[in-house]
């Protein structure tokens, strides 16, 4: 196997065992390609094993996790010793993910071996967040070791707070970054069964399994890698789309007939949740995720948005189609942000002043909701 790099354009050469399985593949790096910054210092001090803590955001989901247990199945193999921690639990139709069982979440029973674990790190990865709060009371942990630092991620405004980068707001996922990552040090042949699985779930689940705009020549060809390096599309969409308990199907019935509000004026979309109505249907963690997509499915829909009530805030999840930054909308009034067609905030006041708020603020928006891109 040989690599042969021509501008943005890396020339991958895979030859499996027998003549039906030998082929061509070429995979693109993005247009402009960000590869890691410092890369040969980066290759240099991996090259012996190390102590590794991989990091990811609160409440993770698929590319969270997927993006962070790849690596951590790829350092396994070339000798490292990694470890997994998350700032919160996460939906347990992620658990399949093999190495769940290793991860340890933040605010547990792991705390003291959290604390030397972040002693001892030699090296530190901070997968799919941008910002350090993104991952709560971690986020002073990782900002005072004095381990290296890596940030592996896709959303804009980092805050460059790492030794090295593998940043691109163009990659749809960050799943898909820890894979170019990989095959930019030749690292291509670590990569296992189970780490192209978790990878191809990031990569599925950030794309809207290949449907969102995001979704590009790259997305196509990285997923097409894994899975002949061994991931399985159908089982692991099986296992994040279509293993529901009974309670999240009925409350996304409920959120449906019930809650969704169109608002034709401004191609608009939303809904809302109160802590009661998530107590009645039973809501654990991940059971609101993918809810706010459905209003973009409305026809002439532009704009989507699901508020939701947790304990300590409000919790606003926006997504868009065309020219329509959410990223902005977010970042200017909920103190949040994420990418041009979704994005995240939040609110520490009430579910009613949340709504009202953001109603009010539509007619501001009400022209580029109207423009024809």
């Amino acid at each position: 196997m040989g690599f042969k790099k021509y501008g943005a354009k890396i020339d991958l050469f895979a030859d499996l065992a027998g003549p039906r399985n030998r082929y061509f593949l070429l995979i693109f790096t993005p247009s402009n390609p960000r590869i890691m910054t410092n890369l040969s210092a980066f290759k240099a001090f991996m090259s012996s094993p190390r102590q590794v803590l991989i990091v990811t955001h609160y409440k993770p989901d698929a590319d969270a996790l997927g993006s962070s247990l790849g690596l951590y199945h790829y350092l396994k193999a070339c000798g490292h010793q990694p470890q997994v921690i998350t700032p919160s639990d996460y939906p347990s139709f992620l658990h399949w993910m093999p190495g769940n069982e290793t991860v340890w979440i933040d605010g547990t029973d792991n705390q003291s071996r959290i604390n030397e674990a972040f002693q001892k790190a030699a090296i530190i990865f901070c997968l799919d967040f941008s910002t350090l709060s993104r991952i709560n009371n971690l986020g002073d942990k990782v900002r005072q070791s004095g381990a290296k630092k890596v940030l592996i991620d896709h959303h804009l405004e980092p805050e460059h707070f790492a030794d090295f980068e593998q940043w691109d707001p163009a990659s749809a996922s960050t799943a898909g970054l820890v894979y170019e990552m990989i095959i930019e040090i030749g690292g291509r042949s670590k990569i296992t069964a189970d780490a192209a699985n978790c990878l191809y779930a990031g990569l599925m689940t950030d794309t809207g399994g290949f449907r969102h705009s995001n979704t590009r020549r790259e997305e196509f060809m990285i997923a097409s890698d894994l899975v002949s390096l061994g991931a399985n599309p159908s089982r692991v969409a099986k296992l994040i789309y279509d293993t529901n308990s009974l309670d999240r199907l009925r409350l996304t019935g409920y959120v449906l007939t019930e809650k969704l509000v169109v608002l034709p004026e401004y191609r608009t979309a939303y809904m809302t949740l109160s802590q009661e109505e998530l107590k009645r249907f039973g809501s654990q963690t991940g059971d609101t995720e993918g809810l706010v997509n459905y209003g973009l499915s409305v026809k002439d829909i532009r704009l989507s948005v699901m508020i939701y009530e947790r304990r300590e805030e409000i919790k606003l999840s926006f997504r868009s189609i065309g020219n329509f930054s959410v990223n902005d909308l977010a970042r200017k009034h909920f103190d949040g942000g994420g990418h041009k067609n979704a994005a995240g905030g939040s609110s520490k006041t009430t579910l009613e002043a949340t709504v009202k708020k953001f109603l009010d603020l539509l007619p501001e928006y009400r022209d580029k909701l109207l423009a024809d891109d």
